[in-house]
C-alpha cells in the first residue's frame, strides 16, 4: 500500500494510561504515559523529538479533549477517528496493538479526522449544551410538581395550562405556607385565569400532607435556582454571540426556529460552511441522513445514522413546531406523516432545515417562504406539462387558457 504519512503517531487513550506508537519506515517505538498533566507534557515532548507531524486516536468519551487542546497549541496536526471507522480484526486485542493498527491506518492515509471546531467554538458549545442540560432539569422538576400535586388529588393541571405560570406559582407558594382554602387559593389566579375561578375551588381542593408540603417547597426552590443558572448562562453565550448577530437572523427567519434554537445550531456547527462539503453532508454528520443497506440489489429499510444528537435534537424540535404553522416545512411535515407517521415526517422536515441553513449561511441572503401551496402548484404543473406532450404526441393543437376569474 502507498505510504502516505512517513512518521506518524497513534494513541489509545484510556482514562488512566495513553498508549503511544510511533511508526517509520523501518522503526517503531511504543510507549505508555499517564493522563496527568505532567505526563501530557512528556509525551508531547516526545512526539516533537521525534519529529513526528501527525498524530491520530480514537474519540474516546471525553478523554481525548486534554491531548487534542495541548497537540493544538503546539500546531502538530491531529486527528480524531471515529472509533466504529477504526475497528481492528477480531483477534489477540491489546492497547498497544489498538495503538500500532491506528498507527498504521494513519501512515497509508486510511482514517478520516471527525469536525472539530476551533477552541472559541468548543467553548461556546459546552455553554450552551449545559444551558439545555439545564433547561431539560427544569422540565424533569416541573413534572416531579405535577406528580406530587397529582398524588395529594389537587387538579391544578386540569385547569391551568401552566402549572408553573405566574397564576400557578401565586397558588403553590400560598399552598406551601400552609393555605388549605380554596376559595383564597383560587382568588390568587391573574388575568384569564379568573374566568376558571368556580373550576380552580374545585382543582384546588385535596389532600395535601406536609411531607408534600416539604417536597414542593424543594422542588420551587430548585425550579427557581436552575431558572436563575439559565439567565446566567444566557448572558454569557449573548455575550460571545455578540459578532453573529447577522447569522442568528439568518437562521431565526425559518418557520419554527427561534434565536435559542439558532444558537444552538451555530455553536454546533459554525458559521464556515466550507468544512463540509456540500448540504447532504452536513445533514449525513447530524445524523438526519436515512441509512442505506443494500445487498444483492435488494434495499433494506434502515435507521438514521447516528450523528450530533444535540443538534438532531434541536432540529427535531423546530420540525415540531413547523408542523403546527401554515407554511411550507408544515405542509410538508403532514404530507409525509400521512403516509410513514410522524417519527419520520418529524426527521424529513428537520434535514430540509439544516439544508436551508447550510445554503442561508452560504448565500447570506434570508429565507423566502414558498407558501403551503407550494407543492400542490408545483404538482399541477408538472401534470399540465405532462398532458400537454402526451396529446402533442398523438397529433393534437393545444391552446392554453387561464380559467375565469
Amino acid at each position: 500500500m502507498e505510504i502516505i504519512h512517513e512518521r506518524v503517531c497513534g494513541l489509545d487513550v484510556h482514562k488512566k494510561t495513553i498508549t503511544a506508537c510511533i511508526l517509520a519506515t523501518k522503526t517503531k517505538e511504543i510507549r505508555t504515559f499517564g493522563t496527568m498533566t505532567e505526563d501530557l507534557f512528556q509525551l508531547i515532548d516526545w512526539i516533537k523529538a521525534s519529529n513526528c507531524t501527525i498524530v491520530a486516536m480514537e474519540s474516546t468519551g471525553v478523554y481525548w479533549k486534554p491531548i487534542y487542546n495541548l497537540l493544538e497549541v503546539e500546531e502538530i496536526e491531529t486527528l480524531v477517528v471515529n472509533a466504529q471507522h477504526i475497528k481492528n480484526v477480531p483477534g489477540r486485542k491489546s492497547d498497544v496493538r489498538d495503538a500500532q493498527w491506528i498507527a498504521q491506518l494513519l501512515r497509508h492515509g486510511l482514517v478520516r479526522g471527525s469536525y472539530i471546531p476551533n477552541r472559541d467554538q468548543r467553548e461556546l458549545r459546552e455553554l450552551v449544551r449545559y444551558r439545555r442540560s439545564l433547561v431539560e432539569e427544569i422540565t424533569r422538576e416541573s413534572n416531579r410538581v405535577q406528580k406530587v400535586l397529582e398524588g395529594a388529588n389537587i387538579k391544578l393541571g386540569s385547569v391551568a395550562s401552566d402549572v408553573l405560570g405566574v397564576s400557578g406559582r401565586r397558588m403553590l407558594k400560598a399552598i406551601v405556607d400552609g393555605e388549605t382554602d380554596p376559595t383564597k387559593l383560587a382568588d390568587l389566579s391573574l388575568k384569564k385565569l379568573r374566568n376558571k375561578i368556580p373550576e380552580l375551588q374545585k382543582a384546588l381542593k385535596g389532600l395535601l400532607g406536609p411531607h408534600q408540603r416539604f417536597l414542593l417547597r424543594k422542588q420551587l426552590d430548585h425550579i427557581e435556582y436552575l431558572e436563575f443558572q439559565v439567565t446566567q448562562l444566557d448572558t454569557e453565550v449573548a455575550n460571545r454571540f455578540h459578532s453573529f448577530e447577522e447569522d442568528l437572523e439568518l437562521l431565526a427567519s425559518i418557520p419554527g426556529v427561534g434565536r435559542r434554537t439558532a444558537e444552538h445550531v451555530l455553536a454546533e456547527i459554525g458559521t464556515d460552511m466550507t468544512r463540509f462539503k456540500d448540504a447532504k453532508h452536513l445533514v449525513s454528520w447530524a445524523g438526519l441522513a436515512p441509512g442505506q443497506n443494500e445487498s444483492a440489489g435488494k434495499r433494506k429499510t434502515e435507521n438514521t445514522r447516528k450523528g450530533n444528537k444535540y443538534l438532531r435534537s434541536s432540529l427535531a424540535e423546530s420540525a415540531k413546531v413547523c408542523a403546527k404553522t401554515k407554511t411550507f416545512l408544515g405542509t410538508k411535515y403532514h404530507r409525509i406523516a400521512a403516509r410513514r407517521g410522524k417519527n419520520r415526517a418529524t426527521i424529513a422536515v428537520a434535514a430540509n432545515i439544516l439544508k436551508i441553513m447550510f445554503h442561508l449561511l452560504t448565500t447570506r441572503k434570508p429565507y423566502t417562504e414558498l407558501g403551503e401551496d407550494f407543492q400542490l402548484n408545483r404538482k399541477k404543473e408538472i401534470e399540465k406539462t405532462r398532458a400537454i406532450k402526451k396529446l402533442e404526441k398523438l397529433g393534437f393543437k393545444i391552446e392554453i387558457l387561464d380559467p375565469p376569474a
